[in-house]
């Protein structure tokens, strides 16, 4: 196979990062916008020893999990790109990478039943950046990045935005900070917080409110936030709470001003994040006594003095999932219960391998579709540990 060669494939899957997987001549050939079940015409573009990238030509007999793309941007913007495929097709697609992942990265072959939480399809996304185009001719506009390329596209609309960030963006009363190209939005309910105005605030979530502010990490889809955070006190029912607990990568605090341990360690290397975290866990009641922990450069920091005697631990690690160091100590800590959450299959996989090796029992695995119409998949790992 050479590039330009031109073939007709069948799409067997999706595979991470959510290009089509074909077969031609004894090399995968990945390709993009295409669904599975696709018989198609193709041109290889980029070729690799045993891997290829080709582009579809002709759709020679379309998929029937191929649905019409909702948003008129489709074909342009980066954000959506399995809007061409059925949501139950996109799940059950998910669900199969997540467990390819533990399968051939971790090495796991024995995993407990995957449940699968879903999300409305659209207008699911509660936090929204949007890059502030000033270039080239007309009114400066907003947008996103087209798709594998840092161009810009303008967008007047974005179905998959909270109804709220849609009504200011179609009637263009999103105003980016006169500093920046690239800003961020949070909206819920009547809540609209913007980087550039009013950016910190307290936004509902389950049955109490948790302060955030539109320009730090925030779950950007509640409603499956909210199905996170009730799966994580179900884990918790039976649970020893006198035991210290810790909330590592923890963010503004979100997992641990709900989960019902009085003595929680949160550990997080963003400034602005813990002090919101500070602020939640003073919301959470007189009986909490929080210790917090800021790092400015990794957890590793706190890793390397941390005792490790908790009798439970929930994660949530960047997309580069857990460091050696921090992966080292909690497989040799032999704690009770680990709580990870990952937005990767392939780094959760690799990570559940070296706890596995040292004493974990995967109990559970459940993945929330945090980001209908894209590949990005998040999950729920729950790690007991066999001597415990």
């Amino acid at each position: 196979m050479s590039i330009g060669t031109i073939f007709s494939t069948h799409i067997e899957q999706l595979v991470a990062g959510g290009a089509g997987l074909a077969r031609y001549e004894g090399q995968s050939v990945f390709i993009d916008d295409s669904c599975p079940g696709d018989m198609l015409l193709a041109r290889v573009y980029e070729e690799h020893r045993v891997w290829a990238r080709a582009k579809i030509l002709e759709l020679t007999m379309p998929s029937p999990y191929r649905v019409m793309p909702f948003c008129p941007f489709h074909q342009t913007c980066g954000g959506c790109s399995l809007q061409h495929i059925a949501y139950t097709t996109q799940l059950a697609e998910k669900e199969r990478i997540l467990r390819d992942a533990f399968t051939h990265i971790g090495g796991i072959a024995a995993l407990p039943a995957i449940t699968v939480r879903a999300s409305p399809p659209f207008e699911y996304r509660n936090r929204v950046q949007f890059h502030y185009i000033r270039e080239g001719s007309g009114k400066p506009a907003l947008g996103f990045k087209a798709r594998n390329s840092d161009t810009l596209v303008r967008v007047s609309d974005c179905p998959i935005a909270d109804p709220l960030i849609r009504q200011a963006l179609v009637g263009k009363r999103l105003t980016p900070p006169p500093e920046k190209d690239r800003f961020s939005v949070y909206a819920r309910g009547d809540i609209l917080l913007s980087e550039g105005g009013k950016s910190r605030g307290a936004v509902p979530i389950l049955d109490r409110h948790v302060f955030m502010d539109a320009g730090v990490f925030f779950q950007s889809n509640a409603f499956m936030l909210e199905a996170l955070i009730q799966d994580l006190l179900a884990i918790c029912i039976g649970l020893d709470t006198s035991l210290n607990a810790a909330d590592i990568y923890c963010g503004v605090g979100t997992f641990a001003a709900f989960l019902p341990f009085p003595r929680m360690d949160l550990i997080e290397q963003n400034k602005v994040a813990i002090t919101l975290a500070r602020e939640n866990m003073r919301n959470k009641g007189t009986q909490s006594q929080p210790l917090f922990h800021y790092f400015a450069q990794s957890a590793d920091e706190w890793a390397r003095t941390s005792a490790f005697d908790y009798g439970f631990v929930v994660l949530d690690p960047p997309r580069q999932g857990l460091s050696p160091l921090l992966r080292k100590r909690l497989a040799q800590a032999g704690l009770p219960l680990l709580a990870y959450v990952s937005c990767d299959p392939a780094t959760l996989a690799r990570d559940a391998k070296e706890l596995l090796a040292g004493g974990y029992w995967l109990r559970a695995l459940t993945l929330y579709d945090f980001y209908p119409q894209t590949p990005h998949i998040e999950s729920l790992a729950v790690f007991i540990h066999t001597g415990a």
